[in-house]
């Protein structure tokens, strides 16, 4: 069995500029927990694979394609595959997601 706290996990580099951590990375899929403090953003980007974001904090704003909608915690948000999507956090507390992206990417994610 394998820990990992989430909150605590060494940080990944990205090119958005904030906190995530890589928390499962297998063969078959990959976990990512984000972490975006008030006004912060991440930049639209295209992910090769669906993915799906579970809301753990506070309440953010999800941008998939032409669609935006805020959401808050316990809510799950589907983001199909090649779609520009990016979250926004324009709240006053922090806000976190989990990114979960099956089946893991054999390529990169591009920024626009």
């Amino acid at each position: 069995m394998k820990i990992i706290e989430a909150k605590t996990a060494e940080a990944t580099p990205n090119p958005h500029g904030v906190h995530t951590s890589r928390i499962y990375d297998t063969e078959h899929a990959q976990a990512v927990h984000i972490t975006l403090k008030p006004g912060e953003s991440l930049k639209k980007h295209i992910t090769p694979v669906d993915v799906f974001f579970y809301v753990l904090e506070g309440e953010g704003v999800i941008e998939i394609g032409e669609e935006r909608e805020t959401v808050g915690p316990d809510t799950l948000i589907e983001s199909p595959a090649r779609i520009p999507h990016r979250w926004l956090n324009e709240s006053d507390g922090d806000f976190r997601v989990l990114v979960v992206k099956v089946p893991r990417p054999t390529e990169q994610t591009r920024v626009l």
